[in-house]
């Protein structure tokens, strides 16, 4: 018998089928399609993976589902290597091509791309990779590349295909849940919702209502639930595309323009907030690329002059007593400890607070971002590899390149929360404490009776440990070839431009920056 030709789509973190270009390439090769997802459980058993994670996945999935049995052919779902699945996919299929979206992913899915693109090269099987982010692959320079970002999310939605054979006879398989990959209980009440609807509602309600102070709003995890846009989940699954987001963005932006332009209108925040995000989504697109350039910066320093410099927590019993207290939000620092609490119950933190929750691991408590870095990586759902282990070393001070910003974790809580309510919220052992105090409860007269009782006294003297740690960090940048080596990462890593503007390819100057700035990365 004759075997049906078929297109595979190969879906990672393109969970839509809206700007889908890899889905309508493969709809109008004139053949049948299979839109594949393959649960692979040695990618969950990987240390930044977690329970919380593939839950918001299994939701996007199961939108994924419904959006394609819409069009004629529902989502083919697999769990095992990919490699083992297409092999059983060709004992029932003549496999013409397999379509995917290049990914900026873990170090494991690197090596599983390459060895999944051996395994069909060896059987002549076609594979197209087309580009989904403003990431270039196999890039030579990073001269003209904010030029290119902003040509590339200029060009048109690409819609998703009117209809899709449908498939008699294959079965669409079920989505297993987090206990069925043996993923370790996750408890996350707050976590976001996934699938499309849920992101493209975080995109329309920021842009129209809840973006209007996000230019303030984002430094503070007191307002940076509602002010922030909350799409980095979405970003990371796919379920929007990057293109999608920028578009939406310019569209708000040229009407309030020209809102301004009919007359006089109240300096209400919105043309400067919707400025700032328009350039955070550039600069997203901008940490992946350091990954996609340099995938060892998910394990080894950047600038190696700062390999040995700190202990990891495996060294001794005292580094995995500080990396427990910061892990579980009892490091005695209550701001500290309600941001981190705050992340485990909500899988979410804007920005600025997880550059502060980085800074502690490395410079108060002294210890390598690998394993920090590992748990910040489980605890978030945004989790995108591409920003996030260039934003852990940008935080740790070991690029090479960056300025060195220690946070000071109690000015941080009076700055950010200086009511106290989100330290009450989250730290609880800390209701008797009076609000004069509750940055610093062992300053208080009652302090004896909460603090080392119910709640933990500081690990570590914060100024000192700042003290100390910038002393070590900076006492390694002197010497000529740590120059003449940071120099080398500027020239392939360093950005360029800061802040091109994103309205479809119109310049403006902007002042430029060497080293990159802090910009919230997680809009």
């Amino acid at each position: 018998m004759t075997k049906r030709s078929v297109h595979v789509v190969w879906f990672k973190r393109d969970l839509r089928v809206v700007d889908h270009r890899v889905l309508q390439n493969a709809a109008r090769s004139g053949g049948a399609v299979i839109p594949l997802y393959v649960v692979e459980p040695d990618l969950w058993r990987q240390s930044d993976r977690s329970a919380r994670q593939w839950e918001f996945t299994r939701e996007c999935l199961l939108a994924l589902q419904q959006d394609l049995a819409a069009i004629g052919q529902s989502l083919i779902v697999r769990v095992g290597d990919v490699r083992d699945v297409l092999e059983s996919l060709c004992a029932e299929y003549a496999i013409e091509r397999v379509w995917s979206h290049e990914e900026t992913g873990c170090a494991w899915t690197y090596g599983r791309d390459q060895r999944v693109g051996a395994w069909l090269q060896a059987r002549g099987i076609d594979w197209s990779e087309l580009p989904q982010h403003g990431v270039v692959r196999r890039l030579k320079t990073r001269d003209g590349w904010a030029r290119r970002w902003d040509r590339w999310m200029s060009e048109p939605l690409t819609a998703p295909p009117s209809q899709l054979p449908h498939l008699e006879g294959l079965q669409a398989g079920s989505i297993p849940v987090a206990s069925d990959l043996e993923l370790d209980p996750d408890v996350c009440p707050d976590r976001q919702q996934g699938g499309r609807e849920a992101g493209l509602e975080r995109l329309h309600s920021f842009l129209s209502v809840r973006g209007r102070s996000y230019r303030k709003d984002m430094s503070s995890p007191v307002s940076g639930f509602e002010g922030c846009s909350r799409l980095s989940p979405h970003l990371a699954l796919g379920t929007i595309s990057m293109r999608e987001a920028a578009q939406a963005t310019w569209h708000r932006q040229r009407q309030l323009k020209e809102a301004a332009t009919q007359g006089p209108v109240a300096r209400d925040g919105w043309r400067g907030s919707m400025k700032s995000f328009s350039g955070r989504l550039h600069w997203h697109c901008h940490f992946m690329q350091k990954l996609e350039d340099e995938p060892s910066l998910e394990h080894a320093n950047l600038h190696r002059a700062y390999d040995g410099l700190r202990p990891t927590a495996a060294d001794g019993e005292s580094e995995r007593a500080r990396l427990h207290a910061w892990c579980s939000g009892e490091t005695g620092l209550p701001f500290t400890d309600a941001v981190m609490r705050a992340l485990h119950a909500t899988g979410w933190m804007n920005f600025r607070m997880r550059a502060m929750l980085m800074a502690v691991a490395s410079y108060h408590l002294w210890l390598d971002w690998r394993l920090p870095g590992e748990h910040l990586a489980r605890m978030f759902t945004d989790y995108e590899p591409g920003i996030h282990w260039p934003q852990v070393q940008m935080q740790s001070g070991t690029t090479g390149i960056n300025t060195i910003r220690i946070y000071n974790p109690i000015k941080q809580g009076f700055d950010q929360d200086p009511t106290g309510a989100f330290i009450r919220r989250w730290v609880p052992e800390l209701a008797p404490v009076p609000s004069d105090y509750l940055h610093e409860p062992w300053k208080w007269e009652n302090a004896g009776t909460v603090m080392d009782r119910i709640y933990p006294l500081p690990i570590m003297d914060a100024l000192a440990a700042a003290k100390e740690a910038r002393r070590k960090v900076w006492s390694l940048r002197g010497g000529k070839a740590f120059k003449e080596t940071a120099s080398e990462i500027q020239s392939k890593h360093g950005s360029r431009k800061s802040g091109v503007p994103m309205r479809g390819g119109r310049k403006q100057k902007k002042k430029t920056h060497a080293n990159g700035d802090q910009l919230s990365l997680f809009p």
